[in-house]
């Protein structure tokens, strides 16, 4: 089974969307675990503030079909898809890290975004702090203790994800 790590992210709904993300990922993977969830300022547009978080989970998916699935997931949580990168999201989900695989095809992995988001590396670095990251060789612990945390803004939020409390 290969560990994989997902970047989950809303500005729309964010509670709605971020919990329906949440449940449709443990119904497709095993062993899912999360970190905290921030908030942060939208990145590349304006927009009203993201909710994000990381979750790990194990699969005998590959990687392609892992991709397809969280398309899926995106496409049923209202997601439209576009020419432009940076705009409000109902659901963003991307594929992180996939065992310690590193490629270009079907997505590139490890995700670049890992070394340069702080919404990305801040809840990773809580659920994989020990590991390595495959290309920088450094533990995600490390990363983020030398990230210009001055960058990039965020902050934990309190949420409940409400398929946990069943």
């Amino acid at each position: 089974m290969a560990v994989i790590f997902i970047s989950l992210g809303s500005n729309i709904d964010r509670q709605q969307h971020i919990n329906a993300g949440l449940s449709a990922l443990k119904a497709a993977f095993d062993e899912l675990a999360i970190s905290r969830v921030y908030e942060s300022e939208s990145v590349g547009f304006e927009g009203s503030d993201f909710y994000n978080l990381v979750a790990r989970a194990q699969t005998d998916m590959s990687i392609e079909a892992v991709i397809q699935h969280l398309k899926k997931i995106e496409d049923v949580n209202g997601r439209i898809r576009g020419d432009k990168k940076f705009a409000p999201r109902t659901l963003d989900l991307d594929l992180l890290l996939y065992d310690d695989v590193v490629c270009q095809q079907p997505v590139e992995l490890p995700r670049g975004e890992i070394l340069h988001n702080a919404f990305v590396l801040w809840p990773l670095s809580e659920l994989a702090g020990d590991v390595l990251h495959p290309l920088a060789k450094l533990s995600y612990d490390t990363l983020w203790a030398q990230f210009d945390k001055s960058s990039q803004q965020l902050w934990p939020v309190n949420f409940v994800w409400e398929d946990a409390l069943l």
